[in-house]
């Protein structure tokens, strides 16, 4: 970061401009100030690029630990204590990806930690009894503290591409039986972090995609074992249905759509229907229109499956099961 930000910025033409009136800076002096910043802002990229092998030079120095484990901010646990913890998850970063992993541990019963950058959040989670540490997780320091290596499985939901990298990196070499399952935003981002080490990559564009089309299978009424099997195949496949249009996985293409003219419907009967005060076995709406009643919804009270004595009452909320034609036709007796 100190390397990023080096460069001579915009303000600081202000403040020469205003030395140069007031005297306090010479011509000579000047123009070599402006030389010296026209030269640091136009190496600034090629500092940024570096920056990462320099610090990582750095740190491998047997510099005091003061300098390499940083200066602990007030109000936060700074233990230097190793956590003894075994067989634990590691989740480092506490957003939404991270408070589900943690929430979903807990009510297993499996013990955990969280590393997080942000104070503030440690500072509020540490008042509520979380298991949580302030660190930049990059730093093999911070992962020792964490005891990684008695660790069982690490939860990586962090939005940085690169930290993520290097955090995977340094795990692996810390542990390599250690189970990784990151999060990541693109497809691009999983071979570099398998190849590191990470024994899961869930991407964030593709697993939406999988949940849309979970929906559109519901939609369709396929089986809900098929669709488990279909997703499964996709996950195992590493998405490869996904990035090639024209793969068909043997083990999936069987997937049929079993009911492709069927269609749910929901209707509210109103005051004016014919429907009002009749039974069930009355209406005859399976014999005289095709279509089967699934559910009425009265009162906050939901009939599933009702036998011919249910009568029907205004303001009922009728769920019914047909072809779309067979239901296009049947939604007149509703609202008369």
């Amino acid at each position: 970061m100190g390397l990023a930000l080096s460069q001579v910025g915009e303000f600081s033409f202000v403040l020469s401009t205003f030395g140069v009136q007031y005297g306090l800076l010479d011509a000579n002096i000047y123009q070599f100030f402006l030389a010296v910043s026209i030269l640091t802002m136009a190496s600034t990229s090629f500092i940024i690029a570096l920056s990462p092998h320099i610090a990582n030079y750095m740190m491998s120095l047997p510099l005091p630990k003061r300098l390499t484990s940083g200066i602990p901010i007030s109000g936060l646990n700074s233990s230097n204590k190793k956590i003894h913890l075994k067989d634990h998850i590691i989740i480092i970063g506490f957003g939404i990806n991270g408070r589900n992993v943690a929430r979903a541990a807990m009510s297993a019963g499996i013990p955990y930690l969280v590393i997080e950058m942000n104070p503030e959040t440690v500072r509020n989670e540490q008042l509520k009894g979380e298991l949580i540490h302030y660190g930049d997780a990059t730093h093999e320091a911070v992962l020792e503290h964490a005891n990684i290596r008695d660790a069982r499985v690490m939860v990586l939901g962090i939005s940085d591409p690169v930290a993520t990298r290097r955090i995977v990196a340094i795990a692996h070499d810390l542990n390599p039986a250690l189970h990784m399952i990151v999060r990541t935003r693109y497809l691009h981002e999983m071979k570099p972090l398998y190849d590191l080490g990470a024994e899961e990559v869930v991407p964030q564009e593709f697993e939406t995609s999988v949940e849309i089309f979970i929906r559109v299978l519901k939609k369709y009424f396929v089986p809900k074992d098929e669709v488990e099997k279909f997703i499964a195949e996709v996950r195992a496949d590493g998405y490869g249905m996904f990035r090639s249009i024209s793969k068909k996985p043997e083990d999936i293409r069987d997937v049929k759509l079993d009911l492709p003219d069927v269609e749910i419907s929901t209707f509210r009967i109103s005051e004016r229907s014919p429907m009002v005060g009749k039974t069930l076995a009355q209406m005859e709406l399976r014999k005289k229109y095709g279509v089967t009643l699934l559910v009425i919804s009265r009162n906050s009270q939901t009939m599933s499956n009702p036998h011919g004595d249910v009568g029907f009452c205004a303001n009922d909320v009728l769920v019914i099961l047909g072809s779309p034609d067979k239901i296009a036709e049947v939604s007149g007796l509703f609202m008369c």
